[in-house]
């Protein structure tokens, strides 16, 4: 079997995505901070990272043709 390379999902669904990595990279940043330092943490949670900005890094930004920095 192929994997599928054309998934679909709503902007929703990437919403509640984001959400559950930010949680679950949230309870892994507050045990680094207790002093849990395994390389299995660690990796876990540079790949949360690298994949919060690669969801980050795919979102069109809106700004209003009115918009002036500024003012």
């Amino acid at each position: 079997m192929k994997p599928n390379t054309k998934i679909e999902l709503s902007v929703r669904d990437m919403e509640v995505i984001e959400s559950a990595l930010r949680a679950k990279a949230g309870r892994r940043g507050m045990a680094i901070v207790q002093g849990e330092t395994s390389p299995q943490l660690k990796e876990e949670m540079n790949e949360l990272q690298e994949l919060l900005g690669k969801l980050h890094h795919q979102k069109n930004w809106f700004v209003s043709k009115k918009f002036t920095p500024g003012g």
